[in-house]
């Protein structure tokens, strides 16, 4: 059975291989914790993070542990959704590390899977390049399981943590099926979506006897790392779209460490991620916490969406 590191020595180069190996290792301490006995997995912390969330105790753990990986890793800078500003580290790294270091928290006090997503950068632009100048991306899910998706640049690959802590290959060509006969969006938010999301989803909830001409399941579970592990396994489109609502007009998820390791992923394994109108991987952030919107998944779905915002 291939080891993540056996994966990684033949599709990295070292430094990078490094890298991946301090994150898989700081993932395997942040699943510990989860399941430590005496968590409390929801307790607040008291403060909030750059994005105006509050933070739980959990994202702050977490946020140090993904910190030490970074400077293990000898990266030059680390920024993350927890810390308002890029943390300078090692003058000299060759790479910036990324992260939402517990993707999900939200629902942590009720036992729905969460997630550490990572990206790779170049330390050119000091890390705000368009995501196709990611050097690596990745996500782990806190799950029944631990579970890693990584690209290189070269595919995707995924992984199962094992009872040491290491990380055993699942599949190394994950693939994304073209088309798919799931969505998920947050329907709470209906009364607020823009048109071409109106469309979009009533042309699904009208089935067979639809212009779709097929039925079509609603599925959401609210954590970004198990929407997408979910359409991994077996297809699906998730969106989280621009809306109408007061400080929505630019989505929610961040660009930098969110939407662009996701949409390099997805693209590695076949899949499309787009705003609705541009491909994620083609904006470059302005700012660290930057939003977007994103339509992730399978390639037919995304296309959809896609046309009916051409429509206007």
């Amino acid at each position: 059975m291939t080891n993540l590191a056996a994966y990684l020595d033949s599709r990295a180069g070292p430094e990078l291989a490094s890298a991946i190996g301090e994150l898989a290792a700081a993932a395997a301490r942040i699943s510990a914790e989860i399941r430590a006995p005496r968590r409390v997995l929801d307790a607040v912390a008291g403060d909030v993070n750059a994005d105006g969330d509050t933070q739980k105790a959990l994202d702050v753990l977490a946020d140090e542990i993904i910190l030490g990986a970074a400077r293990q890793a000898g990266a030059a800078a680390y920024m993350s959704e927890e810390r308002e500003a890029a943390i300078p580290l090692e003058p000299d790294g060759p790479f910036i590390i990324a992260s939402d270091p517990l993707d999900g928290s939200s629902n942590i006090g009720v036992n729905v899977s969460i997630g550490t997503i990572f990206s790779v950068l170049p330390t050119a632009g000091a890390g705000l390049v368009a995501g196709r100048a990611q050097h690596a991306a990745g996500f782990f899910v806190y799950g029944p399981q631990t579970t890693l998706l990584v690209t290189v640049g070269a595919g995707v690959a995924s992984f199962r943590m094992d009872a040491d802590g290491n990380f055993q290959m699942i599949d190394d060509n994950v693939r994304i099926p073209e088309q798919t006969d799931e969505f998920a969006i947050n329907a709470g938010n209906q009364r607020y979506w823009l048109p071409p999301v109106q469309r979009y989803i009533a042309d699904c909830v009208a089935g067979a006897d639809g212009p779709r001409g097929r039925n079509f399941s609603q599925r959401y579970v609210g954590s970004l790392v198990a929407e997408a592990w979910r359409i991994f396994s077996r297809g699906g489109v998730f969106l989280y779209p621009a809306d109408s609502r007061d400080g929505f007009a630019d989505g929610r998820l961040r660009l930098v460490y969110e939407a662009a390791p996701m949409a390099l992923l997805v693209e590695q394994a076949g899949g499309r991620a787009t705003d609705g109108t541009r491909d994620i991987l083609d904006i470059t952030p302005t700012a660290v916490h930057q939003r977007v919107p994103l339509v992730l998944g399978s390639s037919e779905e995304v296309d959809e969406v896609a046309s009916q915002h051409a429509a206007g």
